[in-house]
């Protein structure tokens, strides 16, 4: 990035780190063995860990990089369970089976992450503030409109239609032609999210060895062996958690890794009235 569009106060970190330090990590030996090796500290890593632990089962979680470096913590924190194709496109392309299950595992997970933030009491803002999704065009509001319609049976989705003459009380702003509402889509402060499952995943027993990157990984009759940065470590099993840094240690996961890009735009500082009238609804 050229440097010379950037304010002299630029930082490279995600403003919410300010109010949610990373964690320090006691520094640990790198085991010589373990019942279950999980690769990444992330979510996924970090929720396998809960529940191996919780569960009885030697856990060593490796990271090369700080617990949660990478997109966990630095994710935009909105929570729902959209797909961006419809049913009917998904039901072309896999077959209707398989796209009712695809719809139902979005609908369950968003459930399931707010039962589990509640369960587990993760101080994390939770909440399900909704989420307006605006309509470039009136054929996209058409489309928009169709898509609430054909809802598949028995998977059907809370959501409002909103005309132009209405998104006022959603966004303000005259550009959309309308658009819809998901009221229970959800949002979190995904540090502190994050920093929930560390502190539970450490309590739980397991333990986290981070600037520790897996370099090999090698079955051994039955056992793997996990060469690393820090030395070579023994598991029975190996939970690879490393989702958008998958690299050449696991090639076949890798090729299933498809990029995605996610943008946030920062604003200048806006006054209290300003943010109210943009966005009325918390």
């Amino acid at each position: 990035m050229n440097e010379s569009i950037l304010t002299v106060n630029y930082k490279n970190t995600p403003y919410w780190w300010e109010k949610t330090p990373r964690p320090i990590i006691k520094e640990i030996d790198l085991p010589e063995e373990t019942e279950v090796a999980v690769i990444g500290s992330g979510y996924t890593g970090l929720c396998t860990a809960i529940q191996t632990s919780r569960n009885g089962l030697d856990t060593v979680v490796l990271d090369a990089q700080d617990a949660g470096w990478g997109g966990s913590s630095r994710n935009g924190g909105q929570v729902s369970p959209s797909l961006k194709p419809s049913f009917q496109e998904l039901s072309r392309k896999y077959g209707e089976e398989r796209a009712r299950e695809l719809l139902k595992e979005g609908i369950n997970a968003l459930k399931w992450i707010g039962d589990f933030i509640q369960e587990e009491k993760i101080d994390c803002d939770f909440k399900r503030s909704g989420r307006f999704y605006g309509a470039h065009s009136q054929a996209q509001f058409k489309q928009l409109e169709k898509r609430i319609r054909e809802q598949p049976e028995g998977l059907e989705m809370d959501v409002d239609l909103i005309s132009k003459s209405q998104q006022h009380t959603e966004i303000g702003s005259d550009f959309y032609h309308g658009g819809i509402v998901h009221p229970y889509h959800a949002s979190l402060d995904p540090a502190r999210f994050h920093r929930g499952l560390l502190e539970r995943a450490l309590n739980g027993g397991a333990q986290i060895k981070t600037k520790c990157a897996v370099k090999k990984i090698e079955k051994k009759g039955e056992v793997f062996l996990l060469q690393t940065e820090a030395g070579t470590i023994t598991a029975r099993q190996v939970v690879v958690a490393t989702s958008g840094y998958t690299g050449a240690v696991t090639p076949w996961h890798r090729r299933r890794v498809i990029p995605i890009g996610s943008y946030i735009i920062a604003t200048e500082s806006l006054e209290e009235g300003l943010v109210d009238e943009l966005i009325p609804k918390d």
